[in-house]
């Protein structure tokens, strides 16, 4: 067979030839790229509790909405959500604003940062030089809003978040483990989940195609998670096409399945419904657990970093119906709707909670 450069031939899984990826990055270590941060430092369960701040085990029987407050909605909308509603005289409906904000985040994902960077920063030059100022405003928002992201995603690597990921999600009880991804976009997370407790499979829904085509279909090969081998349970990096992954284009509310999963997660789900909604949407969590099994969520969490964001790159992610919240206020919506709550903390940017049903 014809190998490409950069790979080996060996055998899947699936007992079907693959090719072997040459590491990017050796463990311990990480580079940066072009787009994104190659990570797999710190290998070690104890190494996590700096990548976490753990709130104090708390009797959340007592705490109260005058206590925590209420989330602070996102209003500045992109352009192209507004344009699209006075075209049409109505509401944006939420299945289309989905779409578009994937079509536009993707699009960020895919861009070389220093490149993008340096494209701005000539134009910004050029049009101050050809005295032209009324390009002036947009070209400096280009480069205000790639300058964010290639600090953000790529340098100190908030989005993805890896090892914050992996202090969030260590210690679970389980061996194999089905994990469920509900609105699951680029399936980061499954993927590091995985990686972490091998072995099982990983099922992942949006009902938006395009995720699973382009968000998760182009997801880079080379990119490493950092986990452990299943048998000898040393550290090793896993990829993508070496893990047991299925994505379903479907409807969250029309999933065929029964309790069987060990692990339901969603990442950046929750605040998207206003309160009147969030009932059904944690319920999603509830329903798909074995006895035993976790429900793991993360939010955006309220503070200057995140509003900063939200506000320079509302072209690229205001699409939808929006909320910042505290840790806090995500534990007690969870709490209200039935779950105990087993960890509870942030990362970099994220709120971050693990759950059981009680």
């Amino acid at each position: 067979m014809n190998v490409p450069s950069g790979f080996d031939s060996r055998v899947s899984l699936s007992g079907e030839p693959e090719r072997e990826i040459r590491p990017a990055v050796a463990l311990g270590q990480t580079r940066l790229g072009p787009q994104f941060r190659y990570d797999l430092r710190a290998p070690r369960l104890e190494e996590l509790d700096r990548f976490i701040v753990e709130k104090p085990v708390r009797d959340w029987s007592v705490v109260t909405w005058k206590d925590v407050g209420k989330p602070v909605r996102v209003e500045n909308y992109a352009s192209g959500k507004r344009r699209w509603e006075e075209q049409n005289g109505d509401t944006m409906p939420v299945k289309t604003s989905w779409e578009m904000f994937n079509r536009s985040f993707h699009s960020w994902f895919v861009k070389d940062g220093p490149q993008a960077q340096r494209e701005a920063m000539q134009r910004l030059a050029k049009s101050l030089t050809s005295f032209r100022l009324q390009e002036l405003a947009s070209v400096f928002q280009e480069l205000e809003q790639v300058t964010l992201w290639n600090l953000a995603h790529r340098v100190t690597d908030t989005i993805w978040d890896p090892r914050g990921k992996r202090a969030l999600f260590r210690g679970l009880d389980v061996t194999k483990p089905r994990i469920l991804f509900l609105g699951a976009a680029e399936g980061y997370e499954a993927m590091q989940l995985y990686a972490m407790y091998p072995g099982g499979e990983a099922v992942m829904v949006d009902y938006d195609a395009f995720c699973r085509d382009h968000r998760f279909g182009e997801f880079p090969e080379d990119y490493p998670f950092l986990g452990y081998h299943p048998e000898t349970g040393s550290p090793r990096a896993w990829y993508k096409r070496q893990m047991r992954l299925t994505y379903l284009v479907e409807d969250i509310r029309k999933l065929p399945f029964g309790r069987e999963f060990d692990i339901v997660l969603s990442v950046g789900l929750l605040e998207h419904f206003p309160d009147e909604y969030k009932p059904e949407c944690i319920e999603w969590h509830r329903k798909f657990l074995r006895p035993g099994g976790y429900a793991i969520l993360t939010t955006p969490r309220l503070g200057w970093r995140t509003k900063l964001f939200y506000h320079v790159m509302a072209e690229a992610m205001n699409y939808t119906y929006r909320e910042l919240m505290t840790i806090d206020q995500m534990g007690l919506y969870l709490y209200e709707n039935g779950f105990n709550i087993l960890r509870h903390g942030f990362i970099k940017t994220h709120n971050g909670i693990v759950a059981k049903p009680r």
